[in-house]
């Protein structure tokens, strides 16, 4: 198991969860979720698939905040180094 999470990460498991291919290509970190055709129930979703493949637990509101892929991998990163298991 890695100890960093990347944007390639979020792309895998974006996909695998809620779909739309097509808006993942390209170079998408700081392009808004709502752009990209991602809602708060999608980012939920992925917060819950990451928790269950990386062993981390999140707040209900951990993801409240992220507008950005970037965002979000920077909320992954963080509870990765916090994680006694990771870090």
């Amino acid at each position: 198991m890695t100890d960093r999470f990347g944007i390639e990460d979020l792309k895998r498991i974006l996909r695998e969860g809620a779909g739309g291919a097509s808006e993942l290509e390209g170079d998408i970190q700081n392009a808004s979720f709502e752009d990209l055709g991602y809602d708060s129930l999608a980012l939920l979703e992925t917060g819950s698939r990451i928790g269950r493949e990386y062993g981390l637990e999140f707040e209900d509101t951990a993801f409240a905040d992220v507008e950005t892929p970037q965002d979000f991998v920077d909320v992954v990163n963080a509870h990765l180094l916090s994680t006694p298991a990771h870090g």
